[in-house]
């Protein structure tokens, strides 16, 4: 028990987490709209912890009369590197960008650059640059301040804040709430997995893994509100193939990363493993490797060993609508119509076999996604649950 509750503390460490950004921000070095609430009012509360890994801080948090979710990063951002821990975190340089005397033209132009690298050359990203510098102006001055320039270049290097404020008009995307450094504050989501019951620490620790999946599978809703759930998942992958910034690819489909709201509307919990294909690909074009097991980014993103150049391809293997329907399949099997079952267990199928080198992927892509959304609709659009 002692071994266990070290574990415990090891990844839960929120108040080393606001030690740090208050620190900064007491100083002088960042700010931001949450700052204040945080540091000198203590308005912003940690409440209990979500981290599932150290280095990623997450906690449900009460913001004066708001419930939200708190986010800190307790290291530097990971790279797009595969299968290596991240450095720790150096506090010196952490908020050390843009310098003193940098323009707004100038950290206009670094935020620019910093798209085009991360995205390419797709959509509107001088549109994308002044949305970052509204939300950057966290007292809403009509100007970014050093301080908050600083907040705001340290929050871009994370993937999954470059993704909520691209995705921000969507409805899967928690909204996002206000921020200070690199922590950054989301709408609160009532259920914070796809299935499952929240237990107390502690009694996680004793329940054996394999009775815990057992038990998610008995704590679910009810199966209309399930495929109201699922039908938001598969929304959610439309709004991220091939959007105005590109394609986005989920590297990490797992339950914990998905949540929903007391309408049983889907809200994604964690997309820091939801990276643009484009980065992806650069990264890993000249990875090398002995076989297809050292071309895996996350747990989903896989690509082939091309044993000629002892390198990996570029092209990842599992689109992310088959990832998809590989976690909705026992969930919304289980409990089924009987009248759908059947049709129901052959589109998923079909969608799992997806594959990106499939000739006219794209058009299977939607005709499956389309056909298991009138599927489910048509089954609870009668209902409440819809």
């Amino acid at each position: 028990m002692y071994v266990q509750y070290s574990t415990y503390t090891e990844l839960c460490r929120g108040h080393d987490c606001r030690k740090i950004i208050c620190d900064k921000y007491k100083t002088g070095v960042i700010d931001g709209s949450a700052c204040s609430s945080l540091c000198a009012k203590e308005t912003l509360y940690f409440g209990k912890c979500l981290s599932t890994k150290p280095n990623n801080q997450m906690y449900l948090g009460i913001w004066g009369n708001l419930q939200s979710v708190i986010k800190c990063q307790m290291e530097e951002a990971a790279q797009l590197d595969f299968g290596t821990d991240p450095e720790p975190r150096k506090e010196i340089v952490l908020f050390d960008k843009p310098t003193r005397g940098t323009t707004v033209e100038k950290f206009k132009e670094m935020v620019y650059g910093l798209f085009k690298a991360k995205l390419g050359e797709q959509g509107n990203l001088s549109e994308l640059v002044n949305l970052i510098l509204s939300f950057a102006d966290g007292n809403k001055d009509g100007r970014v301040s050093l301080p908050e320039a600083k907040s705001a270049w340290a929050l871009l290097q994370l993937e999954e804040f470059l993704l909520m404020v691209i995705l921000q008009d969507k409805e899967h995307t928690p909204k996002l709430m206000g921020f200070c450094g690199d922590l950054y504050v989301t709408e609160r989501v009532e259920y914070t997995s796809l299935y499952g019951i929240s237990l107390p620490w502690i009694i996680e620790l004793l329940i054996p893994s394999g009775f815990r999946r057992s038990m998610d599978q008995w704590f679910t809703p009810s199966w209309p509100r399930k495929a109201k759930i699922a039908i938001g998942l598969l929304e959610f992958v439309e709004d991220i193939f091939h959007g105005p910034y590109g394609n986005f690819l989920m590297c990490d489909t797992s339950a914990k990363n998905l949540g929903y709201n007391d309408k049983y509307d889907l809200k994604m919990m964690d997309m820091r493993k939801i990276v643009p294909e484009i980065n992806l690909k650069e990264i890993i074009k000249d990875r090398q490797c002995d076989s297809d097991l050292d071309c895996i980014y996350g747990t989903d993103c896989r690509t082939l060993c091309d044993q000629s150049k002892m390198r990996c391809t570029t092209e990842v293997i599992q689109p992310n609508l088959a990832k998809a329907c590989q976690l909705l399949k026992d969930y919304l099997l289980r409990g089924a119509p009987s009248d759908i079952h059947e049709e129901l267990e052959k589109q998923l199928y079909l969608c799992i076999a997806l594959k990106v080198t499939a000739n006219q992927m794209e058009m299977e892509h939607s005709l499956i996604l389309n056909n298991l959304k009138t599927l489910l609709w048509k089954k609870i659009s009668h209902t409440n649950d819809s």
